[in-house]
């Protein structure tokens, strides 16, 4: 009987979330919802991705994204949160560093606040309600950017 060694890797990709040599992608998640957080985290777990920390403000985000820096790659942020907005938080990210890769995360109908955000800096947007593989195709594009 043949064993798996025995077949080559043909066409073999990795799972979305890990680099070329099979790390993952080291991903912070800012929302003031425990449930979209915690759907986010599940989605990009499942494909390899490390969820290394959640804020649930914008000041919070900020205080783990400095704290965290240079070991992220990826914040995922709310809009509307409570303490400072995701916004306010995307412009001091930048601000702190330039090449921050953020994806916003918005409900329906906030266009011009996903606007804003583009222009501010970010690399692309999520909007709510989650669809998995519109989360993990946008997510994976702003990585690539």
């Amino acid at each position: 009987m043949k064993a798996k060694s025995d077949f080559p890797t043909v066409g073999e990709t990795l799972p979305e979330g890990q680099r070329p040599d099979g790390t993952p992608f080291r991903v912070l998640i800012v929302d003031d919802s425990m449930f979209v957080a915690k759907q986010l985290n599940q989605i990009l777990t499942s494909v390899g991705f490390e969820v290394v920390a959640t804020a649930a403000d914008g000041e919070a985000g900020l205080e783990k994204y400095k704290e965290l820096f240079p070991n992220i790659d990826l914040v995922t942020m709310d809009i509307t949160m409570p303490k400072m907005d995701g916004i306010t938080a995307l412009e001091k990210i930048i601000e702190f560093d330039k090449n921050a890769t953020v994806v916003m995360v918005s409900a329906l109908g906030k266009n011009d606040l996903v606007k804003k955000s583009l222009l501010t800096g970010a690399k692309n947007y999520i909007v709510k309600p989650l669809d998995r593989k519109k989360v993990l195709e946008r997510i994976v594009t702003s990585l690539n950017k």
